[in-house]
């Protein structure tokens, strides 16, 4: 980072980060053609991991079974001020994508993406996943992070 006065450091900052953002947009490449989506995701702390769901094929799909090696940003935006300054927060994710198969890791990736999204998950939850049949035909994707750099500018 050029400006390392404006570097996000501390560890709570950056999982509170996490923790309030709900899209990540997410860079991926195959045969030298790059490729951008934004996804809502939910934070697993425990796991430092981030988890989405996602159809079970298309041009996303293509990509990571090509190339787990991903890269993301999350932005947080706190405004345009008259000084022409934006003030935000934003991090830049480095780390391998997967796709998760076995139903208990499912199971609690909702429970995350519901908990990190909803403001009463258990209305999803009862919704949608009252047996494992929703479980077992959605695809989950899981980000499992290895490296986070973090970056703020104040509106003074």
């Amino acid at each position: 980072m050029r400006r390392i006065e404006k570097a996000i450091t501390d560890k709570k900052t950056i999982t509170e980060l996490l923790n309030k953002g709900r899209y990540i947009t997410i860079a991926m490449s195959k045969d030298d053609i790059p490729y951008v989506i934004t996804l809502s995701y939910g934070y697993d702390n425990s796991r430092d991991a981030l988890y989405f769901h996602c159809a079970n094929e298309g041009q996303k799909i293509d990509y990571i079974k090509y190339s787990s090696q991903v890269c993301g940003t999350i932005i947080e935006d706190n405004g345009y001020n008259e000084d022409c300054v934006q003030a935000f927060r934003s991090l830049v994710i480095r780390g391998r994508i997967s796709l998760v198969d076995a139903i208990q890791e499912k199971r609690h990736a909702f429970d995350v993406l519901l908990n990190h999204l909803e403001k009463d998950p258990s209305i999803m939850k009862k919704k949608h996943f009252g047996n494992d049949k929703n479980y077992i035909k959605t695809c989950i994707l899981r980000l499992d992070i290895t490296e986070i750099t973090g970056k703020e500018e104040k509106a003074d």
